[in-house]
Order: structure tokens, then C-alpha cells, then sequence
């Protein structure tokens, strides 16, 4: 027994260092690491994050943009039509008035003693007439006592104090008018500007400078242009009814009203190659104010069944215009496509896409025709900004 023990520990000691040796050839060695990564292949490359958003068929208004300079409807410089001096301020600057309201009085003292004195001069004129008819009468009841010289003498007397009597009917009004003029009322129904005259002011009906300017803003116009060649398309839109314009902010980030096209300018400006363009709008709520300056979009027509992609769908280059799309392997392929319109952060692809088809919106810039991408389609919650991924 003492003598096999020896040999037990060789034997042992022999099997382990066989074990390592085989263990280190296996998985030790350069030798086998190329053999590993001989069997699992070249790394596969990571996809590219993208956003997607589908082709659509959808109906697209199709607006003309310009800028615009609000006007009042009907714009009035009130003056005075008769001389004299201002006793009364009936309205306050910046108020809406009425047509027909009182705005100024004038002294109306020398008027009113003009229009007593052509009463008087009536009056006194009738009384003669009156007397001119009872000679009249007498003469014509003395008959063949009369000479007819007297009777015609007299007739021609009744004749010219009756003319007369009508100029002091015409004098009295005209004088009447002159009195009324020294109240000076409203001529439409507006928003009273900024007084140029205050009480105690001498006022003349020769002199240019008017009292205070009254603009109408219910409703209200808005005058643009509009290119040349848009002209026919407006033409034959407005046949079948009113264009609708809607007005906003210069920067186009607020809406402030909508109305309707109602006049197209008679000739085109042959300087610039636009028409000019009149829209009539309610404002009710005086959001748009005489002077003020707009951006203004003209809805032409609407087209139907369009092929609709969003903005950033839609990419430059040298050969035109391409957008990327993602076929069923995750894969991004090119296409050239041609834009009609864009309005609104929407284009309308006149060729190059179909409806149903994913383009790619966002991450372009890191994509080469035929990377594997990751898609992520916005939510279509315009409250929510989160991402799916797909």
C-alpha cells in the first residue's frame, strides 16, 4: 500500500495537467479567438433613430399669402360750413358715435338773428300783398269807373309782392340751413380720431383743417395684392361665390378676423405684377383697426384627394427635391418628389410618394439610402409631445 500511493499522485497529477492543457488550447489561445469570431460574423451595425409620419390623401385649401393695410370702410374729415366760433365739444376723442349725433356747436347768435330778420321781411311782405289785393278788389268792383291801366297796375303789383313773398320763403330757408349748420353732427356712424379744435376756437368753412376725423370700422376693409398669375384662378373663384380671407398678425402667429373678397381691382399694376385686392370684414370686436398692417391669406380653391406630407418631410439638394422613406425591413430609401404647395407646415407632393408610405421627418441628416433605421411616430394628440417607438 505504502508503495502504490506514488503512483495514485503521478496519475493524478498527469490527468489534471492533461485537462489545462486542452482547456488553454480550446479557449486560451489567439488561435482559438479567431476561430470564435470566424463563427459569429462581422458586427452588425446599430439603426439610426428617425421620426416617421404617414403619406396621406387629404383635401388642401390652397391660400394666396400677401400683407395688407387696414382701412376704414367709409372715412369722413368733419368741417364746418359755416363761420363762427365753438361753444361746445359734444364728443370725446376715441368714441364711437352715431350717425346724427352732435359733435360741435357753434355761436349760433348771428344765425338765428339772420333767420328772425327774413321771418320779419315775410311777414311784412304778406302784409302789403294783402293790401295790394283789397285795391285789387276795389278797382275790379269799380268797373267802367276804373281805368284799365289801374286795374293791370295793380294785378302786376299783386304779381311781384307774391314773387316776393317766395324769395323771403327761400331766404328763410336758407338762413334756417345756416342755423342748423352751427350744430355739427356726425355725417356716419364711427370712431371719432383725435380733435383738432377746441372751445373758443374760431372756426371757417374755407380753411382745410377739419374738426376731428370719424372712421367707420363695422365692417371694415382690408386692401393687399396679389401676384398677377393667381388672377384667373381668383377670377373663377369668385364667380361661384365670395373668396374667404382671413387676416392676421404681421407675423402671422395670431388670427384676428375672417371675411370675404369683395372687389378686384380694375387693372393690375404693370411696376410690380400684382392686383390689388379688397376684403370686407364684420369686425365686431374692432380687432382690426384703420391703419393697422396685416398678413392676409386668400383661399383660392381646395384640392381634393391631394398627396399630402408634412414639411420636414421634404429635403434640398442639387438635383431637386427628395424625401427619405422606410420600407418593411427598416430600411431608407430615397425618392425624388416634386412640391406644388407648401402651406401651413404641410406640402403637397405632386410626384415621387404614395399614400401609406412612412417618411422620414427627423434625423435625415445621419441616413444614407438603405441604413436600418428606428422609427418614432408622433402622438397624434397635438396635447401630448411623447414618442412611440415602433
Amino acid at each position: 500500500m505504502k508503495k502504490s500511493r506514488p503512483i495514485l499522485w503521478i496519475v493524478i497529477i498527469a490527468a489534471v495537467g492533461t485537462a489545462g492543457y486542452y482547456g488553454w488550447q480550446k479557449y486560451g489561445s489567439p488561435e482559438a479567438g479567431k476561430t470564435q469570431t470566424a463563427q459569429k460574423g462581422p458586427p452588425r451595425p446599430a439603426a439610426i433613430p428617425v421620426s416617421v409620419a404617414p403619406v396621406q390623401k387629404a383635401d388642401f385649401p390652397v391660400y394666396l399669402t400677401g400683407l395688407g393695410t387696414v382701412q376704414g370702410f367709409n372715412t369722413v374729415q368733419v368741417r364746418t360750413r359755416v363761420d363762427g366760433q365753438i361753444d361746445k365739444i359734444a364728443f370725446t376723442e376715441g368714441q364711437m358715435v352715431n350717425q346724427g349725433d352732435l359733435l360741435v356747436e357753434i355761436d349760433p347768435r348771428p344765425f338765428q338773428a339772420v333767420l328772425d330778420q327774413a321771418k320779419a321781411k315775410k311777414q311784412q311782405d304778406e302784409a302789403n300783398l294783402a293790401n295790394a289785393n283789397l285795391d285789387l278788389q276795389r278797382y275790379t268792383k269799380l268797373g267802367e269807373f276804373a281805368t284799365r291801366q289801374q286795374t293791370d297796375t295793380q294785378r302786376s303789383t299783386v304779381a311781384q309782392l307774391t314773387a316776393q313773398i317766395a324769395a323771403d320763403e327761400a331766404s328763410i330757408s336758407n338762413a334756417q340751413t345756416q342755423l342748423d349748420y352751427t350744430q355739427v353732427k356726425a355725417p356716419i356712424t364711427g370712431v371719432a380720431g383725435l380733435r383738432q379744435v377746441d372751445i373758443g376756437n374760431i372756426v371757417n368753412s374755407s380753411t382745410q383743417t377739419g374738426i376731428v376725423t370719424i372712421s367707420q370700422v363695422e365692417p371694415i376693409s382690408v386692401i393687399f395684392t396679389a401676384p398677377e398669375d393667381q388672377l384667373p384662378y381668383i377670377s373663377e373663384g369668385q364667380k361661384a361665390g365670395a373668396l374667404k380671407v382671413i387676416a392676421y398678425t404681421t407675423d402671422g402667429k395670431k388670427t384676428l378676423a375672417e371675411g370675404k373678397l369683395a372687389v378686384i381691382n380694375n387693372q393690375v399694376d404693370t411696376s410690380s405684377g400684382t392686383i390689388r385686392l379688397k376684403a370686407v370684414f364684420d369686425n365686431k370686436d374692432h380687432t382690426l383697426w384703420p391703419g393697422q398692417s396685416v398678413s392676409t391669406r386668400l383661399l383660392v380653391r381646395t384640392l381634393k384627394d391631394a398627396t399630402v406630407v408634412p414639411d420636414d418631410a421634404v429635403q434640398h439638394s442639387t438635383n431637386g427635391l427628395y424625401a427619405y422613406t422606410v420600407n418593411q425591413d427598416n430600411k431608407a430609401e430615397v425618392h425624388k418628389i416634386k412640391v406644388s404647395y407648401a402651406i401651413d407646415g404641410r406640402s403637397v407632393v405632386d410626384e415621387g410618394l404614395t399614400p401609406g408610405q412612412q417618411v422620414i421627418t427627423g434625423g435625415q441628416f445621419k441616413v444614407q439610402p438603405g441604413s436600418v433605421v428606428s422609427t418614432a411616430v408622433a402622438s397624434s394628440d397635438p396635447s401630448q409631445n411623447k414618442v412611440r417607438q415602433e
